[in-house]
Parts: C-alpha cells; structure tokens; sequence
C-alpha cells in the first residue's frame, strides 16, 4: 500500500484543545488502518503563533517527530524548547501542550498509540 499527500483527507481546526490559532491536520493514515492499535498517524502544521492547548492522554500515548520548525513543548508542566529531529512523547496518564513560538512553519509528524 503507498499513500500519497496529495490524496490525503485536511482538516482545519480553531484553537485546538484551547491553543491559539489554526492547526492543520493532515490524515496519513486513517485509524481503521492503524488495526485496532491507534488512532492517529498525521502530520500536523502550526504557522507562527499557533498552538495545541495542555491536554492530558488517557489509555494512549503520543508521539511527535518534529520534521520542521521550532516548538515550545509543555511536557507536564515543563516547558521545554525543541526543533527539527527531536521526538517527543507523552505517556498514558500525563499531559502536554505544543507551540510554535518560532518564525517558520512547525510541521509535526504525530502518532497516538493505544496503551
């Protein structure tokens, strides 16, 4: 099977989990493909300003590989900076929030795993 980005399904959504902005959600993979393990495998885009609010997972983890840009990752409480190449994750129980505080397009590929 290939996906092409071309043919995958975008959403657009205001002030997610309670963020600032716009956050562009591009569907790699739906999650009957992710058999029964998942429900997400996406690439997320935040322009300049834009954030995901603090939210905590529940029975699931997620991961983001960052492949672009510039975020400030709140990892439990903890803000930390990260940038292009960096993996971060949030395990079952805890909380996080993602920002693009930087100049350029943040583009995130996420993955949330059941636990």
């Amino acid at each position: 099977m290939i996906t092409r980005l071309k043919d995958c399904p975008v959403q657009f959504r205001e002030n997610m989990r309670g963020g600032d902005g716009t956050v562009k959600l591009t569907e790699l993979l739906a999650p009957a493909e992710l058999n029964g393990h998942g429900r997400m495998f996406s690439l997320i885009t935040l322009e300049k300003g834009c954030s995901i609010g603090y939210h905590v997972h529940e029975g699931e983890t997620e991961t983001f590989y960052v492949i672009e840009g510039d975020a400030l990752y709140n990892d439990n409480g903890v803000e930390v900076e990260a940038s292009t190449g960096d993996v971060l994750h949030v395990k079952s129980g805890d909380g996080h929030a993602v920002a693009n505080r930087g100049e350029k397009t943040l583009v995130l590929l996420a993955s949330i795993v059941y636990a």
